[in-house]
C-alpha cells in the first residue's frame, strides 16, 4: 500500500489514535507499526482474533497494566558473564506476573476453540523456571529475599545480630555516661554504612572516638566511639559478604532467564500483542466498532458506517450506508457542495484499510468488503507551484504512474476527478477512466459535479449512482446517500448561504437561464422525493423495531404466565390426588374437584357468543368426528357422547376430557385416526399414564412426549410410562436427553426386565 494513500486517507492520525489506548511503551510501538495485510488469509486471522480479544475482555474482565520496553534487555543475554542487575530482573518478574495472569484467566475459554487468541497468549512453552526463581528470590518490593540462597539467609542474620548488639551497647555507654543530653536524638544512626551517635557539635572533643560527617545545619556531628569501631569493621566485612552473596543469587537467576531465553521473549512479546488486541478493543468501545467481514467474494457493503475519526471524537457523527449490488463495481456521487461526497469517500478508504489492517472499524452488523491490495486515491487540490504542476497535471500524472498496478484486487477513489479542465473533456476522460477500471474488474468510487458523469452513472450497467440528500425546505446537507439518482450541486444555495452579495447571485441566475441547461428544479424535486422516501423508510425501521420489542415482551409476559397458571395447575390437581390417596375424599368428589379445577381456570365465554354452534349439531356428532374447542383454541377427536348431560368426550392430542356441548364448534378437517388408547392420559386416579412412541421419528416422539408431560401434570400424575422399544437405542437416547432439561421432570429410569427392560422408561414427575 503507498505511503501517499495512507497519508491521504489519514491512516497515521488513526494509529495514533489507537497507540492512546496502549499501556506501556511497546504496545505503542506495535501500534504505530501497523500496516494494511496483503492477503485474505492473514486479514481474517487478525479479524478473527480481534473478534475473540473484545469477548475475552468483556466477559473476563482483564486489564494491563503498564511494563517496561524489554527492547535493550535481552541483547544483554547475548554477552557472556553479563549479570543482570535486581531492578532488570524485578521488573521481569512483574512482566512475566501479567503474562502468567492472562493465560490463567483464558484457559477456561479454551473449550470455545479460541485457537488464535489461545496462540497468541499462551502459544509459546512458559518459562517455569525462571519464574519459579524470581517468585522465590524476591520479594513485592523487588528486594532479595533472605532465603533466595543459604549464605544469604546466615549472613543477613549476623548482620541483624550486630545491628542488636550495636543498639545494646549504645543504649549501656549513653546511661553509664549520662550523655543523653549531648546527643540530638536517642537512637544511633548510620553514615558512611556505620553505625554512629548524632552528637551536638559543643560536645565532639569530649570522647575518644572518629567523626564521619557533620549534618546540613552544622550542629550536629556523627560521631563512631571507639567502641563501636571494631563492630563495625565486622559489619563491613559482613557487608562485603551480603554482596557476593546476592551476587551469587543475581547470577543464578540470570542463568534461568538465558536457559530459558525463548520461553522469556515469548511470554514478552505475547504482552505486547496482548496490549495491542486491548488497545483494539478499547478503541472498538469509544467508537462502537466491530469486526468487518472481509472475504474474495462478499460485496462492498458498507451499514451505518461513519468516519473512525469523527466517530472518536464525535458521538452524533451521522452514519453512511455505502454499498453496491451484486455485478457492480462502481459507484459515483453527486449533490450540492459540503453534503459529504468526500467525507464518503474518506470513510470507504479509512475503512478498508484498517480491516485490512485487523483494526475494529464503526459499522453495523451485515456489513462486508472485499479483500483489496492496492487503494489508490485521487484526492483534493494537488497543484505543487514548486514542480509548476496544475492540479488536472498531477492527477494525469498520479494516474498515469499507477496504472499498469490496476487489477481486479484494486481500489481507485476519484474525488473530483478531471474537475481542473475544460467541463465537458474533463467529463469525458472521467467516462473513460472508469470504464477503464471496469474493465479490469477494479472497485471504485467517485464523486463529481458533471452532469454527463451523472447521467453515465445512471445509464451504465455496472456502475450505481448516489446523491448526497439535503434538507429541502433549509437547503442544510443530510449527511446521508440515495441511491439510484442523481443530485444538484446547488453552488447558488451554498454562495447564498456563505454572503455572497446578491446582485452577484441574481446575474448568475440569469446567466444560467439564458445558458439553458438548469435542470436545478427537477433535481430538486428528486432530491425532496428522496428524503421523503428516507424518512419513511427510518420510521418504517423505527416502527418495525418498536413491534419487535413488543413481540419480545409479549413473548416473554406470555411465558411467565404460562409457567405460572402450569404451576397453579400442577399444585391444586396434585392437592386434589393428595386428598383422594389420604381417603379424606372420594373418588366422584375427587373428580368433581379436578373439574371444578379445569371450570377456574378456562376463560369465561362471552355473554353474546351464540349457545350453541351453528354449523355443529348434536344429533350428528359422532365418534371419530372432529371438533373445535373455543376455550382453549384447539381441535380434538371426539371419543363418546353424553346424551344426558350433552358433553362429549374429546381427546386433544392425547389429552381426554369431558367438554360441554356449547363450547365446541365444526373444526372442519378430516378426522385424523384415534392415536392408541396407551397415548391417551386417563382421567382415572391411581393409575400410570403411558405413551407409546415405537416406530416413529425422533422429532415427533419429542413433540408427541411433551405434549404428553404436560397434560400427566394437568390430571395430576405422580409418574408416567414411556415405551421407545430397544431397536438401536438412538430413540431412547434422544428421550432421556430431552427428559434431562424438562422441567415437570423429577426423575427417570429403565424399567424392570420383566416390565419391558431398556424398552420402556419410567418417569417420576415432580
Amino acid at each position: 500500500m503507498e505511503p501517499r494513500t495512507l497519508h491521504l486517507l489519514e491512516f497515521p492520525k488513526v494509529l495514533r489514535e489507537l497507540s492512546g489506548f496502549a499501556v506501556s511503551e511497546p504496545g505503542v510501538a506495535a501500534c504505530l507499526a501497523l500496516h494494511p495485510l496483503a492477503t485474505a488469509q492473514a486479514v481474517q486471522q487478525q479479524l478473527t482474533l480481534l473478534d475473540q480479544t473484545l469477548r475475552w475482555v468483556r466477559e473476563s474482565g482483564f486489564r494491563l497494566v503498564a511494563f517496561p520496553d524489554f527492547a535493550n534487555f535481552f541483547p544483554e543475554l547475548d554477552i557472556a558473564h553479563r549479570v543482570l542487575d535486581l531492578d532488570a530482573l524485578f521488573a521481569l518478574s512483574q512482566t512475566l506476573e501479567q503474562a502468567r495472569h492472562a493465560r490463567e484467566l483464558l484457559e477456561p475459554y479454551h473449550e470455545r476453540g479460541w485457537d488464535e487468541l489461545t496462540e497468541a497468549v499462551a502459544g509459546a512453552p512458559w518459562p517455569q523456571a525462571t519464574w519459579s526463581g524470581l517468585k522465590r528470590c524476591l520479594d513485592s518490593d523487588g528486594r532479595l529475599k533472605d532465603e533466595s540462597s543459604p549464605g544469604l539467609f546466615s549472613v543477613r542474620q549476623e548482620i541483624r545480630s550486630i545491628h542488636q548488639r550495636c543498639s545494646k551497647r549504645v543504649k549501656d555507654f549513653v546511661l553509664s555516661e549520662n550523655i543523653s543530653h549531648y546527643l540530638q536524638d536517642d537512637y544511633i544512626t548510620i553514615s558512611s554504612d556505620r553505625y554512629v551517635l548524632p552528637l551536638k557539635v559543643n560536645f565532639k572533643n569530649r570522647f575518644p572516638g572518629i567523626i564521619h560527617d557533620y549534618s546540613q545545619t552544622g550542629e550536629t556531628c556523627y560521631f563512631e566511639p571507639m567502641f563501636l569501631v571494631e563492630i563495625n569493621n565486622t559489619l563491613q566485612e559482613l557487608k562485603r559478604e551480603e554482596r557476593v552473596e546476592e551476587r551469587k543469587v543475581l547470577e543464578y537467576l540470570t542463568g534461568l532467564v538465558r536457559q530459558e531465553r525463548p520461553g522469556v521473549v515469548a511470554s514478552y512479546d505475547s504482552l505486547v500483542q496482548l496490549d495491542l488486541l486491548m488497545a483494539k478493543a478499547r478503541l472498538a468501545d469509544a467508537t462502537g466498532a466491530r469486526a468487518l467481514d472481509i472475504g474474495p467474494d462478499l460485496p462492498a457493503r458498507l451499514i451505518k458506517a461513519r468516519h473512525p475519526l469523527l466517530a472518536l471524537h464525535n458521538a452524533d457523527t451521522q452514519p453512511l450506508d455505502i454499498k453496491l449490488q451484486e455485478g457492480q463495481l462502481a459507484l459515483i456521487v453527486s449533490g450540492g457542495n459540503a453534503g459529504g461526497k468526500t467525507v464518503c469517500l474518506k470513510t470507504m478508504g479509512l475503512i478498508a484499510l484498517m480491516a485490512f489492517s485487523g483494526l475494529p472499524v464503526p459499522v453495523a452488523e451485515g456489513s462486508s468488503l472485499p479483500l483489496w491490495t492496492d487503494i489508490f486515491v485521487v484526492l483534493g487540490d494537488e497543484q505543487s507551484l514548486e514542480e509548476h504542476v496544475s492540479t488536472f497535471t498531477a492527477q494525469i500524472q498520479y494516474l498515469a504512474r499507477v496504472w499498469d498496478r490496476v487489477n481486479d484486487k484494486t481500489l481507485f477513489l476519484l474525488d473530483e476527478f478531471g474537475a481542473g479542465t475544460d467541463p465537458t473533456q474533463g467529463a469525458a476522460l472521467a467516462q473513460a477512466v472508469i470504464d477503464g477500471l471496469l474493465d479490469r474488474g477494479a472497485a471504485s468510487f467517485a464523486a463529481t459535479h458533471f452532469p454527463a458523469l451523472k447521467a453515465y452513472a445512471l445509464a451504465t450497467p455496472r456502475v450505481r449512482a448516489a446523491s448526497v440528500l439535503f434538507d429541502p425546505s433549509t437547503k442544510k446537507p443530510l449527511y446521508r446517500l440515495a441511491y439510484d439518482q442523481v443530485g444538484a450541486s446547488i453552488a447558488l444555495d451554498v454562495a447564498r448561504e456563505h454572503g455572497l452579495p446578491r446582485t452577484i447571485l441574481s446575474r448568475a441566475e440569469q446567466y444560467l437561464l439564458l445558458d439553458g441547461s438548469d435542470t436545478s428544479a427537477v433535481l430538486e424535486r428528486l432530491n425532496s422525493l428522496a428524503v421523503k422516501r428516507e424518512r419513511e423508510n427510518d420510521a418504517l425501521a423505527d416502527e418495525r423495531n418498536a413491534l419487535r420489542k413488543k413481540r419480545d415482551t409479549l413473548e416473554a409476559r406470555y411465558e411467565k404466565e404460562r409457567v405460572k397458571v402450569l404451576g397453579e395447575v400442577r399444585e391444586l390437581a396434585q392437592g386434589v390426588l393428595r386428598e383422594w390417596k389420604t381417603e379424606r375424599i372420594g373418588r366422584k368428589q375427587a373428580l368433581k374437584k379436578l373439574s371444578e379445577v379445569r371450570e377456574r381456570l378456562e376463560p369465561a365465554v362471552r355473554d353474546d357468543a351464540p349457545a350453541v354452534a351453528p354449523d355443529l349439531n348434536w344429533a350428528e356428532i359422532t365418534s371419530g368426528q372432529r371438533v373445535g374447542y373455543k376455550a382453549w383454541g384447539k381441535a380434538g377427536v371426539v371419543l363418546e357422547k353424553d346424551e344426558r348431560k350433552r358433553q362429549v368426550k374429546v381427546d386433544f392430542s392425547g389429552v381426554a376430557m369431558w367438554v360441554a356441548f356449547s363450547e365446541l364448534t365444526l373444526d372442519g378437517k378430516s378426522a385424523r385416526k384415534t392415536e392408541r388408547v396407551s397415548q391417551g392420559v386417563t382421567a382415572e386416579l391411581g393409575f400410570t399414564p403411558s405413551i407409546d412412541l415405537r416406530g416413529q421419528r425422533a422429532d415427533e416422539a419429542l413433540s408427541a412426549l411433551g405434549q404428553f408431560l404436560d397434560a400427566s401434570l394437568l390430571r395430576g400424575a405422580n409418574g408416567v410410562e414411556i415405551v421407545h422399544g430397544r431397536g438401536t437405542g438412538a430413540l431412547r437416547k434422544e428421550i432421556h436427553a430431552y427428559l434431562r432439561t424438562a422441567p415437570g421432570v423429577a426423575a427417570f429410569t429403565l424399567a424392570n426386565e420383566d416390565r419391558g427392560g431398556d424398552g420402556m422408561t419410567e418417569v417420576t414427575l415432580k
